[in-house]
């Protein structure tokens, strides 16, 4: 005789994947570049000015690659 609390169960098939970005130094120079120019904001404008072109830069380049990523996922969501 069978017995339903020992059968073996199948999992439901594995859902969407996760998709993670690749390692990348941008998040740690964007985060540099506006400690640079907090410290900047005491010291000198010169020092200010490095590090806001240093964080707008690596700003707009994260922006850009995360926009590249999603744009390659697929469009489909089941």
């Amino acid at each position: 005789m069978s017995d339903p609390l020992h059968e073996p169960v199948s999992a439901p098939p594995a859902g969407e994947e996760i998709h993670m970005p690749g390692p990348s130094i941008v998040p740690f120079l964007n985060a540099s570049g506006l400690a640079i120019a907090i410290v900047g904001v005491t010291f000198h404008w010169f020092v200010f000015a490095v590090g806001a072109v240093l964080f707008l830069w690596t700003l707009v380049s994260w922006i850009r690659h995360t926009a590249r990523d999603i744009d390659e996922l697929p469009l489909e969501h089941h």
